[in-house]
Protein backbone atom coordinates (compact mmCIF):
# COMPACT_ATOMS: atom_id res chain seq x y z
CA UNK A 1 0.00 0.00 0.00
CA UNK A 2 1.11 3.56 -0.71
CA UNK A 3 0.29 6.86 0.89
CA UNK A 4 0.81 8.70 4.16
CA UNK A 5 0.41 6.12 6.91
CA UNK A 6 -0.26 8.80 9.50
CA UNK A 7 -3.50 9.77 7.83
CA UNK A 8 -4.28 6.44 6.21
CA UNK A 9 -7.67 4.90 6.69
CA UNK A 10 -8.15 1.18 7.15
CA UNK A 11 -8.58 -0.72 3.87
CA UNK A 12 -11.98 -1.67 2.47
CA UNK A 13 -12.39 -5.31 3.46
CA UNK A 14 -13.83 -7.17 0.48
CA UNK A 15 -15.07 -10.72 -0.09
CA UNK A 16 -15.30 -12.18 -3.60
CA UNK A 17 -18.08 -14.68 -4.39
CA UNK A 18 -17.92 -16.45 -7.75
CA UNK A 19 -18.04 -20.12 -8.67
CA UNK A 20 -14.98 -19.80 -10.94
CA UNK A 21 -11.77 -19.99 -8.90
CA UNK A 22 -9.62 -18.59 -11.72
CA UNK A 23 -11.83 -15.53 -11.99
CA UNK A 24 -11.62 -14.96 -8.23
CA UNK A 25 -7.86 -15.29 -8.37
CA UNK A 26 -7.58 -12.78 -11.18
CA UNK A 27 -9.98 -10.37 -9.55
CA UNK A 28 -8.09 -10.55 -6.27
CA UNK A 29 -4.83 -9.76 -8.06
CA UNK A 30 -6.39 -6.77 -9.82
CA UNK A 31 -8.08 -5.31 -6.74
CA UNK A 32 -5.11 -5.69 -4.42
CA UNK A 33 -3.01 -3.56 -6.75
CA UNK A 34 -5.16 -0.62 -5.67
CA UNK A 35 -4.54 1.28 -2.45
CA UNK A 36 -7.21 0.93 0.18
CA UNK A 37 -8.73 -2.40 -0.87
CA UNK A 38 -8.07 -5.68 0.95
CA UNK A 39 -9.55 -8.94 -0.32
CA UNK A 40 -10.13 -10.68 3.00
CA UNK A 41 -11.95 -13.74 1.69
CA UNK A 42 -13.30 -15.74 -1.24
CA UNK A 43 -16.12 -18.22 -1.78
CA UNK A 44 -17.53 -20.25 -4.65
CA UNK A 45 -20.87 -21.40 -3.21
CA UNK A 46 -23.78 -20.03 -1.21
CA UNK A 47 -22.84 -21.86 1.98
CA UNK A 48 -19.17 -20.97 1.72
CA UNK A 49 -20.05 -17.32 1.13
CA UNK A 50 -22.27 -17.15 4.20
CA UNK A 51 -19.54 -18.73 6.33
CA UNK A 52 -16.83 -16.44 4.94
CA UNK A 53 -18.86 -13.29 5.53
CA UNK A 54 -19.74 -14.40 9.06
CA UNK A 55 -16.04 -14.94 9.73
CA UNK A 56 -14.57 -11.82 8.10
CA UNK A 57 -17.40 -9.24 8.39
CA UNK A 58 -16.37 -7.41 5.19
CA UNK A 59 -17.35 -3.91 4.13
CA UNK A 60 -18.26 -5.04 0.61
CA UNK A 61 -19.21 -8.42 -0.84
CA UNK A 62 -18.80 -8.77 -4.60
CA UNK A 63 -21.31 -11.38 -5.78
CA UNK A 64 -21.94 -13.15 -9.09
CA UNK A 65 -25.58 -14.07 -9.69
CA UNK A 66 -24.76 -17.54 -11.02
CA UNK A 67 -23.14 -19.76 -8.39
CA UNK A 68 -24.14 -23.12 -9.85
CA UNK A 69 -24.36 -24.74 -13.28
CA UNK A 70 -28.15 -24.80 -13.10
CA UNK A 71 -30.67 -22.26 -14.30
CA UNK A 72 -31.30 -20.59 -10.93
CA UNK A 73 -29.68 -17.31 -9.98
CA UNK A 74 -28.56 -18.48 -6.54
CA UNK A 75 -26.78 -15.18 -6.06
CA UNK A 76 -30.18 -13.54 -5.56
CA UNK A 77 -30.84 -15.67 -2.50
CA UNK A 78 -27.35 -14.94 -1.26
CA UNK A 79 -27.92 -11.19 -1.59
CA UNK A 80 -31.09 -11.45 0.49
CA UNK A 81 -29.36 -13.46 3.21
CA UNK A 82 -26.27 -11.24 3.29
CA UNK A 83 -28.46 -8.16 3.62
CA UNK A 84 -30.33 -9.78 6.49
CA UNK A 85 -27.34 -11.18 8.40
CA UNK A 86 -24.66 -8.62 7.58
CA UNK A 87 -26.59 -5.33 7.23
CA UNK A 88 -23.50 -3.25 7.92
CA UNK A 89 -21.90 -4.63 4.75
CA UNK A 90 -22.80 -3.74 1.17
CA UNK A 91 -23.39 -6.10 -1.76
CA UNK A 92 -22.08 -5.34 -5.24
CA UNK A 93 -23.28 -7.57 -8.08
CA UNK A 94 -20.56 -8.39 -10.63
CA UNK A 95 -21.99 -10.62 -13.35
CA UNK A 96 -22.17 -11.33 -17.06
CA UNK A 97 -25.97 -11.15 -17.00
CA UNK A 98 -27.79 -7.89 -17.66
CA UNK A 99 -31.49 -7.37 -18.19
CA UNK A 100 -34.14 -5.22 -16.57
CA UNK A 101 -35.58 -8.00 -14.42
CA UNK A 102 -32.24 -9.11 -12.98
CA UNK A 103 -31.11 -5.59 -12.09
CA UNK A 104 -34.39 -4.75 -10.37
CA UNK A 105 -34.55 -8.09 -8.56
CA UNK A 106 -31.00 -7.68 -7.31
CA UNK A 107 -31.70 -4.19 -5.98
CA UNK A 108 -34.91 -5.34 -4.31
CA UNK A 109 -32.98 -8.21 -2.73
CA UNK A 110 -30.62 -5.69 -1.17
CA UNK A 111 -27.76 -5.07 -3.62
CA UNK A 112 -26.44 -1.50 -3.61
CA UNK A 113 -24.57 -1.83 -6.87
CA UNK A 114 -24.67 -3.73 -10.16
CA UNK A 115 -21.90 -3.89 -12.76
CA UNK A 116 -21.15 -6.32 -15.57
CA UNK A 117 -17.89 -8.24 -15.83
CA UNK A 118 -16.63 -6.30 -18.84
CA UNK A 119 -16.49 -3.16 -16.69
CA UNK A 120 -13.22 -1.26 -16.62
CA UNK A 121 -11.08 -2.06 -13.57
CA UNK A 122 -11.06 1.59 -12.55
CA UNK A 123 -14.87 1.65 -12.56
CA UNK A 124 -15.04 -1.55 -10.51
CA UNK A 125 -12.71 -0.09 -7.89
CA UNK A 126 -14.75 3.12 -7.89
CA UNK A 127 -17.92 1.06 -7.34
CA UNK A 128 -16.40 -0.79 -4.37
CA UNK A 129 -15.27 2.47 -2.81
CA UNK A 130 -18.68 4.06 -3.36
CA UNK A 131 -20.46 1.20 -1.58
CA UNK A 132 -17.97 1.22 1.27
CA UNK A 133 -18.70 4.93 1.73
CA UNK A 134 -22.41 4.24 2.05
CA UNK A 135 -23.39 5.02 -1.53
CA UNK A 136 -24.48 2.97 -4.53
CA UNK A 137 -22.88 2.18 -7.88
CA UNK A 138 -24.24 1.09 -11.23
CA UNK A 139 -22.52 0.83 -14.57
CA UNK A 140 -24.11 2.95 -17.37
CA UNK A 141 -26.36 0.16 -18.65
CA UNK A 142 -27.60 -0.83 -15.19
CA UNK A 143 -28.09 2.83 -14.30
CA UNK A 144 -30.29 3.31 -17.36
CA UNK A 145 -32.44 0.38 -16.28
CA UNK A 146 -32.80 1.82 -12.78
CA UNK A 147 -33.72 5.28 -14.09
CA UNK A 148 -36.27 3.82 -16.49
CA UNK A 149 -37.82 1.75 -13.71
CA UNK A 150 -37.93 4.65 -11.26
CA UNK A 151 -39.57 6.86 -13.87
CA UNK A 152 -42.21 4.21 -14.46
CA UNK A 153 -42.86 3.75 -10.74
CA UNK A 154 -43.88 7.39 -10.39
CA UNK A 155 -46.96 6.88 -12.56
CA UNK A 156 -47.66 3.18 -12.89
CA UNK A 157 -49.78 2.79 -9.77
CA UNK A 158 -52.39 5.23 -11.00
CA UNK A 159 -52.86 3.23 -14.20
CA UNK A 160 -54.36 0.18 -12.49
CA UNK A 161 -58.09 -0.15 -13.01
CA UNK A 162 -60.42 -0.84 -10.10
CA UNK A 163 -60.75 -4.44 -11.29
CA UNK A 164 -56.97 -4.88 -11.44
CA UNK A 165 -56.68 -3.53 -7.92
CA UNK A 166 -59.31 -6.01 -6.77
CA UNK A 167 -57.41 -8.87 -8.38
CA UNK A 168 -54.00 -7.95 -7.03
CA UNK A 169 -55.57 -7.76 -3.55
CA UNK A 170 -56.98 -11.27 -4.00
CA UNK A 171 -53.58 -12.46 -5.23
CA UNK A 172 -52.10 -11.05 -2.04
CA UNK A 173 -54.69 -13.06 -0.10
CA UNK A 174 -53.38 -16.22 -1.75
CA UNK A 175 -56.31 -16.99 -4.07
CA UNK A 176 -55.78 -18.96 -7.27
CA UNK A 177 -57.03 -17.81 -10.67
CA UNK A 178 -60.05 -20.10 -10.38
CA UNK A 179 -60.88 -18.82 -6.89
CA UNK A 180 -60.54 -15.20 -8.02
CA UNK A 181 -62.91 -15.87 -10.90
CA UNK A 182 -65.45 -17.41 -8.54
CA UNK A 183 -65.15 -14.51 -6.12
CA UNK A 184 -65.59 -11.85 -8.82
CA UNK A 185 -68.02 -13.83 -11.03
CA UNK A 186 -65.72 -13.72 -14.05
CA UNK A 187 -64.09 -16.47 -16.10
CA UNK A 188 -60.60 -17.81 -15.41
CA UNK A 189 -59.44 -16.54 -18.80
CA UNK A 190 -60.61 -13.04 -17.87
CA UNK A 191 -58.70 -13.28 -14.60
CA UNK A 192 -55.56 -14.25 -16.53
CA UNK A 193 -56.10 -11.30 -18.88
CA UNK A 194 -56.27 -8.86 -15.96
CA UNK A 195 -53.24 -10.42 -14.28
CA UNK A 196 -51.16 -10.08 -17.45
CA UNK A 197 -52.16 -6.43 -17.68
CA UNK A 198 -51.39 -5.55 -14.07
CA UNK A 199 -48.05 -7.38 -14.20
CA UNK A 200 -47.12 -5.34 -17.27
CA UNK A 201 -48.26 -2.08 -15.67
CA UNK A 202 -46.33 -2.76 -12.47
CA UNK A 203 -43.18 -3.48 -14.46
CA UNK A 204 -42.62 -6.98 -13.10
CA UNK A 205 -42.57 -10.47 -14.57
CA UNK A 206 -44.30 -12.61 -11.93
CA UNK A 207 -47.53 -12.41 -9.94
CA UNK A 208 -45.63 -12.65 -6.65
CA UNK A 209 -43.58 -9.61 -7.66
CA UNK A 210 -46.79 -7.80 -8.60
CA UNK A 211 -48.11 -8.31 -5.08
CA UNK A 212 -44.82 -7.10 -3.60
CA UNK A 213 -44.72 -3.95 -5.73
CA UNK A 214 -48.42 -3.17 -5.23
CA UNK A 215 -48.02 -3.52 -1.46
CA UNK A 216 -44.89 -1.36 -1.43
CA UNK A 217 -46.69 1.41 -3.32
CA UNK A 218 -49.76 1.30 -1.11
CA UNK A 219 -52.06 0.06 -3.88
CA UNK A 220 -53.50 -2.69 -1.67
Amino acid sequence: MNGDTAGAQRPIRTVLVDDHALLREGLRAVLERHDGIEVCGEAGTFDAAMAEVAHTRPDVVVVDLKLTAGTDYEGMRLIEELTRWNPEGAVLVLTTFLDDDLVIRAVRAGARGYVVKDVDTTELVRAIRALAAGGSAFDPRSSTIMMRTMAGERTVGHELTDREREIVQLLANGLSNVEIGQRLYISESTVKFHIRNLIRKLGVSKRTDAVYVATKRGLI
